[in-house]
């Protein structure tokens, strides 16, 4: 938060000096649980509800949401921020700034907290106590990979459906990104406790199927591409195993039961590679669905009939709708089609209702750019079904990735021909800085993915600056050891050095970026923050030893700084984790 001194010299408020308030104590004990905000947080809350009461003003009145931490930008205004009172004074009936002095007074009573700054109109700064702060560095490594672990989502079963391209060609670049986006909140999902599903819908029904198998065939026989068809080597590629693996003499059939060997060996052979592609990025499912099962096993007359009794489907001019308009949608959706056959919604409903009878509390789909205008009528689906819309089902969508490479826009795959594909990018940057780039942009903006970059083994590249950094804190403990540096004992007050105490405060930011991470479904939040972690933890090696200089003797400063450089190390391993990043001994 911002003092008087740095606000416009206009603000009514801008003689208010700050007052500080200290502990007279200055040291707390062993074992302060003030060591993450969400703690502070909790003990502010406490503070707060009971000025609240002892003005008439019930607890319940007083949200967690109120009462909130942010680490200030001048590092000299404390380890934490509030601007609590401001935003509750006139609710409980006094100033903020008077209410700010109140709760500071209150707070500096707490083993921990060394002192709590009134500044401006009511704006709270407060600053721990050296052992209260350092001592993290020791709970990080007991709890160690649990770090940063929550329970948001216990016991709530999730269906996270992502990449699902159609078995037609290899995955493109922008079902690469929902392979690493997605495969990343579903890691997300279970930090916080979730039961989590990966499942690929494997679009096995309609057209594209059949253009996929006339593709075939035309190579087979040495045609050029059915003008909807599908071009790239990979095609040729398909139909020569297909020859191969059949047991008799293609060319002895008719062209319609070619086109049918053709489909279901092709198709088998292509979602074959799209496994084995998706394996290789480090991405693996619980359930592949296929699409033609829905309309084989009556899926779709189960769903359609539950709707009817519902009394949310009709009949007009020979078809079967379903009333979407009812629920928000802008027209009413044709569910089968007057000549019998189903309408494509037809497919989501089935595969809705089957997702929530297998017993998942919330179904959330990762789609394309392409597909904005599905949300509104699934949105209505769901609601037709009696469900909530964007708690029982959630729908995802992520915009376009662009390749550049020597300044120049990639646009072709040598073997898909007409896109760029998952192989194309880990062929050119490997699997970590693949995964890394497609994760650390938010999914609601477009993504330029430098190439050169991606293979520079500099600071300039975040993959390898945030993996370097964890590499040093390897090598760190490695020198540590040989130079007879342990962490038998921990004197948390001893981390006192600024670039000691910018460090710890990252490492206590990482359970709250997690859980806002999940909440918001934004992976890119753990690459952005560990990326700075690695910034604060570059800083303080460069100004703080952990190996006694020369032939000085063995510290407890320096086991101190041992235990925060092994903590830092653990956090930024567990956030490469969450990214399916790895995290290398040495660099």
């Amino acid at each position: 938060m911002r003092t008087a001194r740095e606000r416009g010299s206009g603000a009514a408020w801008i003689h208010c000096h700050p007052v500080v308030i200290r502990n007279p104590a200055r040291r707390a004990r062993i074992g302060s649980n003030l060591v993450n905000p969400a703690e502070l947080a909790a003990i502010l809350l406490d503070h707060v509800r009971r000025a609240a009461a002892a003005r008439g003003v019930g607890p319940e009145e007083i949200t967690p949401e109120d009462v909130t931490l942010e680490r200030p930008r001048n590092r000299e205004h404390g380890d934490w921020a509030s601007n609590a009172a401001l935003k509750l004074g006139k609710r409980i009936g006094t100033s903020p700034r008077e209410f700010a002095e109140e709760l500071a007074a209150a707070l500096v009573e707490v083993d921990g907290i060394a002192a709590a700054e009134v500044a401006g109109p009511g704006f709270l700064n407060i600053t721990l106590d050296a052992a209260a702060a350092g001592v993290l560095a020791q709970r990080i490594l007991e709890a160690g990979e649990a770090y940063g672990r929550g329970e948001l989502y216990a016991g709530v079963r999730i269906n996270l459906e992502f990449v699902s391209a159609n078995p037609t060609g290899p995955i493109h670049i922008g079902g690469t990104r929902w392979a690493a986006v997605g495969d990343s909140l579903a890691r997300l999902f279970e930090l916080q406790g979730g039961d989590v599903t990966r499942e690929y819908y494997f679009n096995d029904h309609g057209a594209q199927i059949d253009r996929f198998a006339r593709s075939l065939v035309a190579a087979h026989r040495g045609e050029p591409a059915p003008e909807d068809g599908y071009g790239g080597s990979y095609i040729a590629d398909i139909a020569a195993r297909v020859e191969s693996d059949y047991p008799g003499d293609l060319d002895a059939l008719p062209r319609d039961e070619q086109q049918e060997v053709f489909r279901e060996l092709g198709v088998a052979q292509m979602f074959g590679e799209i496994k084995a592609s998706l394996h290789e990025f480090g991405v693996d499912f619980d359930v592949y669905f296929h699409e033609n099962e829905l309309h084989e096993s009556g899926a779709v007359g189960r769903a359609v009939e539950r709707l009817r009794s519902l009394g949310h489907i009709y009949e007009a001019d020979g078809a079967t709708w379903l009333a979407t308009t009812e629920f928000g949608d802008d027209k009413d959706r044709v569910v089968i089609k007057s000549d019998g056959e189903p309408a494509y919604i037809s497919g989501d409903l089935a595969y809705y209702l089957d997702k929530r009878e297998r017993g998942f509390d919330r179904c959330i789909i990762m789609l394309g750019a392409d597909h904005h205008g599905y949300v509104q009528r699934l949105m209505a689906m769901t609601a037709a079904f009696g469900d909530v819309p964007y708690v029982n089902l959630e729908i995802l969508i992520g915009q376009l990735v662009n390749l550049v490479q020597g300044g120049e826009p990639v646009r072709m795959s040598k073997r898909a021909g007409t896109v760029v594909t998952m192989e194309d990018l880990v062929g050119a940057v490997g699997v970590d800085a693949a995964r890394y780039a497609l994760v650390r942009s938010s999914i609601d903006s477009q993504v330029d993915i430098d190439l050169d970059l991606l293979t520079k083994r500099t600071n300039d590249n975040p993959v390898f600056y945030v993996q370097y950094a964890q590499s040093r804190t390897r090598a760190v403990a490695r020198n540590a050891a040989s130079a007879g540096v342990d962490r038998s004992s921990f004197d948390p007050s001893l981390l006192v050095h600024e670039t000691e105490s910018e460090l710890l405060g990252a490492l206590a930011e990482y359970p709250r970026i997690t859980l806002q991470a999940v909440e918001l479904r934004e992976p890119h939040r753990i690459a952005r923050y560990l990326e700075d972690l690695a910034g604060s933890y570059h800083r303080w090696y460069g100004a703080c030893r952990v190996i006694p200089q020369g032939d000085d003797p063995v510290e407890e400063v320096h086991r101190a700084r041992l235990t925060l450089n092994d903590a830092t190390g653990q956090v930024l391993r567990n956030g490469l984790t969450v990214l399916g990043v790895s995290a290398p001994e040495r660099m």
